[in-house]
């Protein structure tokens, strides 16, 4: 499995960070990452909405798949505080267990949680730590170590 984007939304559904591995400013695979991460918010929505209708662990926040298309597939994951995590992975035909994306969502929203706990950041401000970008880089760096077996 390949990270192809990590998407940080807020809970007013807008970007507060859109992160591309080996990005190269204004590429054509980043514009076509960042529209499916927009695309997925609704998803996202309906989701949550789910989620808390039912009876269930509150504390559970992973949403599992939300979007598989020819290319990619979009995972999803919430906060307490309604912030929206988005991983989105290359579709290599191989099976992601739910486990191995829930084990990338902690590391991710622990990150989060330390970045927001910066007395520096102003909540609800675009994202621009370039710590939070190593961070994300780390998890890449991780999820490539981890084996995705059907």
């Amino acid at each position: 499995m390949a990270i192809a984007c990590i998407a940080v939304i807020s809970k007013e559904n807008f970007p507060l960070h859109i992160w591309v591995p080996n990005s190269r400013s204004g590429a054509e695979a980043d514009v076509s990452l960042h529209f499916l991460v927009h695309t997925c918010i609704d998803v996202v929505e309906e989701k949550v909405s789910q989620v808390s209708s039912k009876v269930g662990d509150p504390r559970e926040h992973y949403l599992g798949l939300l979007y598989p298309s020819e290319n990619y597939k979009i995972y999803g994951y919430a906060t307490n505080s309604r912030m929206k995590l988005i991983i989105v992975t290359e579709n290599y035909g191989s099976q992601t267990r739910d486990q191995e994306m829930k084990q990338l969502f902690k590391m991710l929203h622990a990150a989060y949680v330390k970045m927001f706990s910066n007395p520096f950041y102003t909540p609800g401000q675009r994202i621009t730590s370039k710590w939070f970008e190593k961070e994300l880089y780390n998890i890449y760096e991780q999820s490539k170590s981890i084996s995705f077996k059907e």
